[in-house]
């Protein structure tokens, strides 16, 4: 049986539904010193939200609003933080086995020859900045995409969605492997039964997909600040080391910019990962304005291995 895609993306370059200007589309509430609760959204759609205290998710040790923040100016309604993947949809007469060896083979083979473009769909991220901006918001992406076929294609879908994207390059080595710079590819594969089977590079290291990027930009933090969401996920943590991620968001917080995170399927891997990944974990689930889960992460995150007690604090309500 050919491999085949299911649902070819679709081609449309939106307008938004209302002027960009002389318009508030997002009308923030108040920081989050500043109330007496934040929220937490749970569900697969996140249209349940439930209030939680405070003792989850404001630290008092980063200081005084007057002190340490300073609200700046806001020219752009949501910020995304990595996770800009191509999406590579295709049917196959069955999933690749469980074992680590023969999906990453499996991968490999699928990689050698790039299937053809009409099966590329923008992923990751990208979904999300898109669903915005045909909303009508001003967005921009953060992260890396590689200067070759599958980076092209993800430029060239911002852009027609009125997208703006901002690299990170800062540290790059150019003498380094090249794969180390290369768009990242998620290989959505469907059976005939209409399950579903994921295959990244990303699942087959130990170490973030893009090692070589240690600190953000004056430009990147500058972006944050002026942006009124910064949106970060899970899945950051596969391309970004946890004190870069870090750096964001202390880099928002600092400037009044509001935290949304969506810890994922990685909150299952990340709650018994390195110290570094489980204290950006814990930081994340404490300092976020809102918090996105579905029933199943709250429960992974609240109950999972050794960090049962922090991941309970940080979400007590919903334990």
């Amino acid at each position: 049986m050919a491999l085949q895609t299911l649902n070819p993306p679709l081609r449309w370059r939106p307008e938004p539904s209302f002027p960009i200007n002389d318009r508030t589309i997002v009308d923030l509430i108040p920081r989050r010193w500043a109330l007496p609760q934040a929220t937490v959204a749970v569900g697969a759609c996140a249209s349940c939200q439930i209030a939680t205290g405070n003792g989850g998710f404001w630290n008092p040790l980063v200081g005084s609003e007057t002190a340490l923040r300073k609200v700046v100016p806001k020219r752009v309604d949501l910020a995304t933080l990595g996770n800009l993947c191509v999406d590579i949809v295709l049917g196959v007469p069955s999933l690749p086995l469980a074992p680590k060896n023969e999906r990453r083979a499996y991968m490999e083979r699928l990689a050698a020859s790039p299937p053809d473009k009409k099966f590329w769909e923008a992923g990751g991220n990208c979904n999300l900045a898109i669903a915005a901006s045909r909303l009508g918001l001003s967005c921009f992406t953060v992260g890396h995409v590689g200067d070759e076929i599958y980076g092209n294609f993800l430029l060239e879908v911002l852009e027609d969605e009125n997208i703006n994207f901002l690299g990170m390059s800062k540290n790059a080595d150019r003498t380094a492997n090249v794969a180390d710079y290369q768009t990242l590819l998620c290989f959505v594969l469907v059976d005939p039964f209409q399950k579903h089977g994921f295959c990244s590079r990303a699942d087959f290291s130990e170490e973030p997909a893009f090692i070589w990027m240690t600190e953000l930009t004056d430009e990147i933090k500058m972006a944050i600040r002026q942006s009124k969401i910064l949106f970060c996920n899970g899945y950051a943590f596969d391309e970004f080391f946890p004190d870069l991620l870090i750096s964001a968001l202390d880099c928002a917080i600092s400037g009044g910019t509001s935290v949304f995170f969506d810890p994922g399927p990685r909150v299952k891997t990340l709650s018994n990962g390195t110290p570094q990944e489980q204290m950006a974990l814990q930081q994340f689930l404490r300092q976020s304005d809102v918090l996105l889960f579905t029933s199943d992460e709250v429960h992974s995150s609240t109950m999972h291995g050794h960090s049962t007690k922090k991941s309970a604090d940080a979400i007590s309500c919903i334990a």
